[in-house]
């Protein structure tokens, strides 16, 4: 086994792991949810004044779309390790590695070293991409 695919298959190791705390962490917002809830149904008795319903859907409606986009950011993780693993979809797997770059620091890490990788002609070889031509000579 050569040094790219060892890489290769580290790296989709490294986003199934980086794709499932994802899906962990984005677990997070179900507090707000249940809080926004609690508002809308007058389980908070104990305030003196009731909060408007107005807040109470802010934390449910927003929460809930924290929620959808770290679950969807997390498949999108572990489809691109997937993929890396089977050397398809090579600009797939490009892009998530930019967007995981926002995630950090586990997520900058991953797609830092996965752009890396990627971008070298032998690695595109792999993903069945024709190398490039070098630009003509002046």
């Amino acid at each position: 086994m050569n040094q790219d695919d060892e890489q290769l298959r580290l790296l989709s190791i490294f986003h199934y792991i980086v794709g499932g705390l994802l899906g962990l962490f984005a677990c997070i917002p179900f507090i707000h949810v249940a809080l926004g809830i609690m508002v809308l149904t007058g389980s908070l008795d104990g305030a003196t004044r009731p909060p408007a319903a107005v807040f109470g859907w802010l934390f449910v409606v927003f929460g809930g779309a924290f929620i959808l986009f770290g679950w969807t950011t997390a498949a999108l993780v572990v489809i691109a390790g997937r993929k890396l693993q089977r050397r398809t979809a090579h600009t797939f797997c490009f892009v998530v590695a930019c967007i995981e770059c926002l995630f950090t620091p586990f997520g900058t890490v991953l797609g830092i070293f996965t752009i890396i990788v990627l971008q070298r002609e032998s690695v595109k070889r792999l993903f069945g991409i024709a190398p490039t031509a070098p630009p003509p000579a002046p």
